[in-house]
């Protein structure tokens, strides 16, 4: 059974509503999750869900009687709004009616990079949300064991960002750090250091991968830092056969981990 809220100063209300602030999701360890196939997702992935709303639309709808009495079963808290009120919880025009609250934990290099993984991807600033969350959801399909996120990207936990990663952020194992302890235990674990980088002579498909690689795909505008550049054991282009500049920071990363996850498998 849902709890009735109707008053938009309540409480929860307002809890669920400053979510939508990333200094508020990283003080509360908390995010919001949209939509009826994630929080389907979330519970099949056994996510930390910690409540859920809806508005009045979702309940009456017959389809969505089981997956309410499948959260019942599981006793995860259920509150109902109006539909006015749902629309202030929510960064989306188009509302499907229900949204989670789920815990998360921000990981560290050495409790979470075990000994079995093999292919690591860095993140050097990647600041677009959609980038971010297609990247999350493409690192997930080519097999992936861990995404490192270095200090300066989007925060992976923006509503935007999990929208695109269309429930892959519930797969994949993401670690925040920063460059410097990055690249201390990967060299520490023998792994490679692959760095897309426009000025080499060395393509994407003329290379052969080590064992355990770890490929960097840098910040849309201005690629990937020197610094890290200069502690690169190997950089990598794609050609460009046309007259654009570069690729899509996205689209670059799709391409080269699957070339990368050939050599793995």
């Amino acid at each position: 059974m849902s709890i009735m809220i109707t008053a938009k100063d309540n409480d929860k209300i307002k809890y669920t509503k400053s979510l939508l602030k990333t200094k508020n999701r990283n003080k509360e360890s908390k995010f919001i999750i949209e939509g009826y196939r994630i929080l389907t997702l979330a519970i099949e992935c056994s996510a930390d869900l910690d409540y859920v709303f809806i508005n009045e639309e979702f309940e009456k709808k017959e389809e969505h009687e089981n997956f309410l009495n499948i959260l019942r079963e599981k006793n995860i808290n259920t509150y109902k709004t109006t539909n006015k009120i749902f629309e202030d919880l929510v960064d989306t025009e188009s509302t499907q009616g229900i949204l989670g609250v789920v815990k998360f934990k921000f990981k560290n290099m050495e409790e979470n990079l075990t000994d079995k993984n093999r292919f690591v991807l860095i993140l050097d600033r990647i600041q677009d949300p959609g980038n971010m969350g297609t990247i999350i959801r493409t690192a997930d399909a080519a097999g992936v064991d861990a995404i490192i996120a270095l200090k300066g990207c989007v925060d992976i936990y923006n509503p935007k960002v999990i929208r695109s990663t269309m429930g892959s952020i519930f797969d994949m194992n993401v670690i925040h750090t920063d460059q410097e302890e990055a690249l201390r235990v990967l060299k520490l674990k023998n792994f490679d250091i692959v760095s897309s980088y426009l000025d080499t002579n060395n393509y994407y498909n003329t290379v052969e991968y080590n064992y355990k690689t770890a490929l960097v795909i840098g910040n849309e505008a201005n690629g990937i830092n020197e610094e890290l550049v200069s502690k690169s054991d190997v950089l990598v282009k794609i050609p460009i056969y046309g007259k654009a500049e570069s690729l899509n920071a996205a689209i670059s990363s799709a391409i080269l981990m699957y070339e990368i996850k050939k050599y793995l498998v």
